[in-house]
Parts: structure tokens; C-alpha cells; sequence
């Protein structure tokens, strides 16, 4: 692999390691970029109001801090970018736009844990679900998300898990799948999600984005300088890959928010 987007650091409470372990690993790995996208703070969901655990809003200044200088550090050795994963809340995104506003984050991913809003609704997308309506809000949310042009790529893009008949998962799926195909919208095949054996990546998603030819990038969703590269879970993302003739990217454009 060439580059990943998708790392996190321990504000987010459910990652380990510094900063420094993840970029000594990654240049170990090969990688020529290496992007850190925590969990983004969220003005309204700080404290104990948020449905994940997630950076609060006063580390946002020594994340940034930090990147930057490992970015300033390490120059000579790998391409360090400074994102965020950023779930879509329309009742807080304003506030979202205004925290970060002031930073110099270059790039938003959308990962979608919660239907609605996690606060109130309470609804994670990777709970099974046999309803229709589920997956059909899961899909608007994301499809709203990106259509206010602040993300780079969708990540695990078939989290919501969705356990009902074929053809609903294929028709809502596929909708999606065309969607950010038509907007040129990468989507993750999502390493973490294979590692630990959940419901994403999602074999029946991703035989739909190959029938759509929609560009792909494999992301490593890092919480563990252990896991900056994982030999096994890309050697299978590969194998999908061939099988369902995924345009696979390395890299990305980065979509400043």
C-alpha cells in the first residue's frame, strides 16, 4: 500500500500508542502518506452526551499541534496529512464547521455510526436490522453528507447492517453506490472492520460496487501502531478486488473542508 487516511490517536479513548508509533510504523511499512483522522470533537456531543467516545473539543488544538509537527519531523521520510472522521449531524454541523474553521484540517472522512442524531437517537448503524427504513435514513444521512462537498472519501461505507431480504440491501445499497460514483466519491473497503470479523466489509456491498465500477481505496482504520498495516486483511481486500474488478485507487485528492 501506498497510503492510508484512516488512523486515529488516543483522544478518541478506544485507540493505544503515540503519534510517533503510528508514523515509525507506517515508514517501516513502506507507506508514502499517511493520514491521522480522529474522531472529530463535536461541539454538542462533548462530555458524556456523545454515542461514541471521541476527541473533545479542547484536544482539537494539541492534535493539530502534534501532526503538524511530526509532519514538519519526519518531511524527509513520509507525506503526513492532518483529517478528521466526521459523522453527519445536520442539526450540529454549523458548529462542527466553526471548531475546526480556525485549523488547518485538510480533509474530512464520512463515517456514519449513527443514524440520526447519536445523542437522541441512540440508533448505531451497525446494529443488525431487518428494517427497510433503517437502511433507507442510513443511506439519505450519508448521501446529505456528501453533498455538501466537505468530505474526501466515504469510510466503511456498508457499516449499516442491514440483514433483511436481497433486494432491499441491493436496491438502497446500490443507490449509494451510484450516488458517489457519480460524484467521483472514493469508497473504503475497511481493514478494521475485517480484522475484528463485524458485519463490514460487507462481500454483497462490494460485488454491487464492482457491477457499478465505483473507485475504491482500502483504508486501515488504525487504533494500534500494531496495526498500521495489515498483512493479512489487504491480502483479502486484494483478493476482493480482482474478484469483483474494484477500480482500486492508492491515493486520493484531499477535499479541504
Amino acid at each position: 500500500m501506498k497510503a492510508n487516511y484512516h488512523a486515529h490517536t488516543w483522544r478518541c479513548k478506544h485507540a493505544e500508542g503515540t503519534e510517533k508509533e503510528y508514523v515509525e510504523a507506517a515508514i517501516a511499512h513502506g507507506f508514502a502518506i499517511y493520514g491521522f483522522s480522529d474522531h472529530t470533537p463535536y461541539p454538542a456531543l462533548a462530555g458524556e452526551k456523545a454515542g461514541i467516545v471521541r476527541m473533545q473539543p479542547e484536544q482539537l488544538e494539541d492534535y493539530v499541534d502534534t501532526v503538524l509537527a511530526l509532519r514538519d519531523e519526519y518531511k524527509d521520510d513520509i507525506e503526513i496529512h492532518l483529517g478528521l472522521e466526521a459523522e453527519y449531524y445536520p442539526a450540529y454541523w454549523e458548529d462542527l464547521m466553526k471548531l475546526i474553521e480556525p485549523y488547518p484540517i485538510e480533509y474530512l472522512l464520512l463515517g456514519q455510526h449513527f443514524i440520526g442524531l447519536e445523542d437522541v437517537t441512540h440508533e448505531k448503524s451497525g446494529r443488525p436490522t431487518e428494517d427497510e427504513t433503517a437502511l433507507a435514513r442510513y443511506v439519505g444521512q450519508v448521501e446529505e453528507g456528501l453533498s455538501t462537498g466537505k468530505y474526501t472519501y466515504l469510510a466503511h461505507p456498508d457499516l449499516l447492517n442491514y440483514v433483511g431480504p436481497a433486494e432491499i440491501f441491493d436496491r438502497h445499497y446500490r443507490g449509494l453506490v451510484r450516488f458517489c460514483k457519480d460524484r467521483k466519491i472514493p469508497l473504503e473497503i475497511n481493514m478494521l472492520g475485517l480484522w475484528k470479523g463485524r458485519n463490514y466489509p460487507n462481500r454483497a456491498f462490494w460485488k454491487i460496487a464492482g457491477e457499478e465500477q465505483a473507485p475504491c481505496i482500502i483504508g486501515m482504520d488504525t487504533h494500534i501502531p500494531d496495526n498500521v498495516y495489515q498483512e493479512r486483511e489487504v491480502a483479502i481486500a486484494h483478493e476482493w478486488v480482482r474478484e469483483f474488478h474494484l477500480p482500486l485507487m492508492e491515493t486520493v485528492e484531499l477535499v479541504k473542508p
